[in-house]
Order: C-alpha cells, then structure tokens, then sequence
C-alpha cells in the first residue's frame, strides 16, 4: 500500500507566529504530531510519503503515486480539509480522515465524502481500519469505547519531518485533565484521567530528536502536563539528569492549570528539567465567570500573586483569556487587558468564546436554543457562534480595542521586560549555539524595533537593562520580542476582520427591523 499522509494549510492564527516565521526563515511553528504517529501505526511493508501542505505542498506526482490518502487537521484546518477530501476523490483516491476535527465533526467528513473516517484515538482505531482494508471493505467509520494505553504508543515518526522549517517539535507525555471546564472539548476527545507515557518512553523519545540533530525548542503539547502530578514529578527526576548529561539541547515549553502554583517542588522539577515557558488557561480576572464556567482551579488564590510565583521560580508565562461569558459585566476587555499589563504576560491569547460541539457549553446552549452557527471558524477573527446573555456588538467591540491594545509594540514591550525583570529561577549550562534562523530573526529586531518603530528607545535602553542584569535570560527575552512581530501584524487583520463581521451584522439587523417582526432564529 502507497500512502500519502496530508496536513492541511493552517490559516494565520494566534499560534502560527507567521510575521515572526518569515522573518527567521522558517516554515511552520510546528509538525502534526498526531498524524506522524500514525505513520508509526500503520505496517511496516507499506511506503508511506508525508506532507506538511504549511512547509511545502504535494505534488501532481505525489498524487498519482498513492493508493490511500490519509488527512488529519484541527478544526481551524477545516477549509483544507475539506478541499483535500474533495481533490482525492475526484482524483479517484480512497481518503481516509482522522485527528480532533474529524473526531468531534464527524458528520463533516462523511458529507464531504471520505470513505474511511478513523476517530477517537489512532492506536485503538488504526487497527480496526487496517483489519477492514484487508477484509476489502470500501469504507466504515471506526470508533474506540475505551482509552487507550499510551505505554503502548509508538515513537512518532520524526524522521519524515524536513527538520530545518519547524520552530518547536512536539512530543507527548501525558493525555487528558482532570478538570471539567464547560467551554472545553479535552474532557470529551481524551477523558479526565490522564494517561502517561513512562520516563523512559519519553526518553526515547527525545534521545531521537537528538540523534536527528534537532536542538531547538519542544512542546511537550500535553492537555495539561500537571494532570497526574505524581507521574509528572516521576518522569521530571529521570528527565533532568539526562538533560544535564547531554548538556540541556532543547528548549521545552508545556501546557498547564494555574494550580501549579500551588506546588514549589513540580515548578522546581520543571525548571530544573529545562522546562522555560508554560502556556496558562487563566480566561477571566472575573470571578463570576471562572465560577460559572467551572473553572473553580482559578479561584482559589489571587490570580496575579500565582503568575508572579511561577514566574520569580524561573518559567516564563503564555496564557489563555476569553471573553463573552454568560452574565458578563461590561468592560470585560479592558479588565483583561488590565490584568495582562499587570501580571507582565507577554503572550495573551485573547479570544472571543466560541461553543465546540459536545461541550458543556455547546449541549447547555443548544438546550437553550442559543446557537447561531453550528460551527465557527475558531480563530481571533471569528464572532462567537452563539447569541451571549448581552449584546454580541459590545463584547466585540470591547474585544477588538483589547485586543489591539494588548498587542501594541511600546505595551508588548513593557510587558516583556517587566516579564523577564521578574523572571529567577535557574538555567541549566546548555550546549546550544544560536543558530542562522536566530541570527536572522535577532538583526531584524534590531532594525525593526530599534530602528523604524516608535520603540527604539524602550527596546535599546530595555536591552541593555536585560544584558546587564539578566544575561543568562538574553535569548530567551529577544526570542519573545521576535514572536511579538506576529502580533504588532495580526492585530491589523484580527480588526479588519471583525470590523467587517461587525458592519454585516449591524446591516442585517437593521434590514431585520425594516421588515418587522421576525420568527426567532431556530438553534443550529
């Protein structure tokens, strides 16, 4: 069997950093590490050829190579998807389709018309769907009752990656959290008892990336890699002295619940394994709204003073916050962008609340009969697809002056170096040398924001403050003002976007009073 592995194109986003990937010479923020991991699954005996359509795009040749098609994506990938799904069939392919947007989505697969759709996760339903290509069936849908063991997931393959276009590799310790907010999908895609990889999977796992010279950053791109703390803590003591052995290659970030906080020890582990930064759901400063979202691990203790303790123990802070909760009061964007100015949180992302299916949220609304649109595009340009307890103008509105506040290059600037200012913690002695990519990102900040922006003077005196009182921390603080770039960028298009969505809406609405009285909208 000849199979062609497609990652779709991923539209800019707040994670693509694509002002900043130009800048360095690179490709993508990161690879699809749930569809090489499959190519792990499937048989040995097949020849397989994976593309990463945001590095480089397949070819007619390739196309004509295959038997089977195999897509993943994201929910934000759905366009692509959808247009892949198409050109295989009418190229006369079989198309199979996996990964999170298929799994919560299904329907969409099926009425683009893939043949074999594989849910859930790979390593339950791959075998299915290789048993009922041997059994000659022409298409099924295959779904797993349980989770899987992920003792027994293979080594992704990383060996089909072009290396050079990346700026972080992705590995998994852990599936699934613990916790149950109504906004999220996790609970629903991995349950709520995490599941671990043991320290020497993992271990292995980075041993390869090793050997394949890769010596950039990692994303350990777990649901929350506290999850099961006592097996994080476990794996932290094996991971440190390998790290020390091998001089500290890489550069590893996570994600996390806020009630890290609560423990010194893990926040030691972590920065002592080599851990720097970890992506943070905070969501609201609103209390209210943590409550009514159940998200009750936010309110235990103030919000600010637990940023600030993470980030005097050395890890750097990126954070989630969302706005358009029910029973919000005004004002919302400007108290998170307060709260971001004061925590010192260089990366906020900001978005406004959209309803995934089979949330919480979703099943409460669609109840309710609140759902406008069954399915938004998910991203900072996209309105919320559902009517809000007030009026969806204001709240985007609020969220677009936020927004362009938050991401203005002198406040981005502030932010970063009173981040760095506040930063302790310990470095390991690493073996790193900056590479061309650095080099290239490093002199456009010079130029750019030492040069033509109204910050030249708060960069060079920043600078030099940074150098002389924080040099171990130099890269990392100039690698955060160069993902800064992205945002002073998308900030122009995340206005303009919602502007327009705002100008449509507004002229529906006064067409709607025009013609009188309508029948309420019926909930998708």
């Amino acid at each position: 069997m000849k199979a062609l592995l497609l990652w779709p194109l991923m539209p800019n986003s707040f994670w693509s950093y694509q002002e900043t990937l130009d800048l360095a010479g690179l490709r993508s923020t990161n690879p699809p590490l749930g569809l090489i991991t499959v190519a792990a699954l499937l048989p040995s005996d097949w020849e397989i050829r994976f593309v990463d359509r945001n590095v480089r795009l397949e070819t007619a040749s390739d196309w004509e190579w295959c038997d089977l098609v195999i897509i993943s994506a994201m929910i934000i990938q759905k366009k692509d998807f959808q247009e892949l799904i198409a050109k295989g069939l009418q190229l006369g392919k079989k198309v199979a389709v996996g990964g999170p947007y298929p799994t919560s989505y299904p329907e969409v697969a099926q009425k683009a018309g893939a043949d074999y759709l594989i849910l859930d996760e790979g390593e339950l339903t791959i075998p299915l769907f290789l048993a009922a290509l041997e059994r000659g069936e022409p298409s099924g849908v295959f779904r797993a009752s349980e989770k899987p063991d992920v003792t027994m997931t293979p080594i992704a393959r990383y060996d089909l990656l072009d290396l050079d276009a990346y700026l972080a590799i992705t590995v998994q310790f852990s599936r699934g959290c613990p916790f149950q907010c109504e906004f999220c999908d996790i609970i629903n895609l991995y349950g709520r008892k995490p599941r671990t990889k043991t320290p020497e999977q993992m271990l292995a796992e980075l041993e390869t990336l090793y050997q394949l010279g890769w010596r950039r950053y990692i994303f350990v791109v777990d649901d929350n890699f506290i999850g099961n703390k006592r097996n994080a803590k476990v794996f932290l003591r094996q991971l440190i002295p390998w790290m020390e052995e091998h001089q500290y290659p890489f550069k590893l970030i996570t994600e996390a619940s806020l009630n890290l906080a609560e423990d010194s020890e893990l926040i030691e582990l972590m920065v002592k394994a080599g851990f720097m930064l970890v992506f943070m759901g905070i969501e609201t400063p609103d209390t209210d709204s943590l409550m009514g979202i159940n998200k009750v691990q936010n309110t235990r203790q103030s919000l600010i003073e637990s940023c600030h303790k993470i980030t005097r123990m050395g890890l750097q802070i990126m954070s989630g916050f969302i706005i358009g909760f029910d029973n919000e009061k005004p004002g919302a964007g400007q108290r998170i962008k307060d709260f971001i100015m004061e925590a010192s949180i260089p990366q906020g992302q900001f978005s406004l609340l959209q309803a995934l299916q089979n949330t919480a949220l979703w099943n409460r609304l669609q109840q309710e009969g609140r759902l406008v649109d069954g399915m938004g595009t998910f991203h900072q340009g996209a309105m919320m697809n559902f009517e809000p307890t007030r009026p969806v103008e204001e709240i985007t509105e609020e969220y677009i002056d936020a927004f362009w506040e938050i991401y203005d290059p002198v406040n981005y600037l502030k932010r970063t170096f009173n981040h760095f200012m506040i930063m302790g913690g310990w470095r390991g002695k690493s073996n790193r040398k900056l590479d061309w990519q650095q080099w290239q990102l490093f002199r456009s900040l010079l130029w750019r924001q030492g040069i033509v922006r109204p910050t030249r003077f708060r960069f060079w005196w920043q600078l030099a403050v940074i150098a002389w009182v924080k040099p171990r921390l130099l890269e990392e603080y100039l690698a955060t003002l160069g993902i800064g770039e992205h945002f002073f960028a998308y900030r122009y298009e995340v206005r303009e976007q919602l502007l327009k969505q705002l100008a449509d809406l507004k002229q529906q609405k006064a067409r709607m009073t025009e013609a009188g009285p309508l029948n309420p909208p019926i909930a998708a």
